[in-house]
């Protein structure tokens, strides 16, 4: 067994519950491509964020603390849970206001900021990047290599670099962009399974309804 707990924490799954908010290396800005999310999750779900009206591209999933090896998660904090209100405010970014309580509940608190803070460094974050307009222009699904995403953005984005952006595929797909953020916003490379890029030559990119 000795050698399967080795195995995993070289391979960067290390990850806790329940850890001191605030006790992190730096962040992991994800951002989704919302038609793979709603092929294979949403649509079933019956998200407003897959309305046919919504048209979501590039999504704010999340805001993620990281440890250079494996994440915290659902952390013990002082602060109160954000209202409502706050949570409905970030649905046009997020995609729903139950996507910003996910988040905030399981990263946000991790930050050690406030919900109303993590919010805004979440938005000023989802701001900081340019999301490519090319792929909102498909009007078919195509299949792409991964490859060609991650230079797509890094083309739009002059400050970052390719071991500070990671494309991921799921279910054959083009699934989202992680980049990788300093405490301050500023580019970092990534570490550990962040800095893992999915190596498909033909994955699928849906359009936007």
């Amino acid at each position: 067994m000795r050698w399967v707990f080795m195995w995993v924490m070289s391979a960067g799954f290390a990850f806790a519950d329940g850890e001191r908010a605030g006790e992190f290396d730096y962040y992991v800005l994800a951002l989704s491509w919302s038609p793979t999310w709603c092929a294979l999750e949403g649509d079933d779900r019956g998200s407003p964020q897959c309305n046919d009206a919504a048209a979501f591209g590039w999504v704010l999933h999340g805001l993620w603390p990281q440890f250079e090896q494996g994440w915290p998660s659902y952390c013990n904090t002082s602060e109160r849970n954000p209202s409502r209100r706050e949570t409905a405010a970030m649905a046009d970014i997020m995609g729903s206001g139950g996507s910003a309580w996910h988040q905030w509940n399981k990263h946000g608190r991790c930050s050690g900021l406030s919900s109303r803070d993590f919010y805004a460094l979440a938005r000023k974050a989802y701001g900081s990047v340019q999301r490519p307009d090319v792929f909102r222009r498909l009007t078919r699904a195509v299949e792409v290599p991964a490859s060609v995403v991650e230079a797509a953005f890094l083309e739009d984005n002059a400050r970052l670099s390719p071991d500070g952006l990671t494309i991921t595929c799921k279910a054959g797909r083009i699934h989202e962009a992680r980049i990788c953020l300093t405490h301050d916003l500023e580019p970092r490379a990534c570490s550990g399974s962040v800095a893992r890029d999915c190596t498909m030559q033909d994955a699928l990119f849906l359009p936007i309804r």
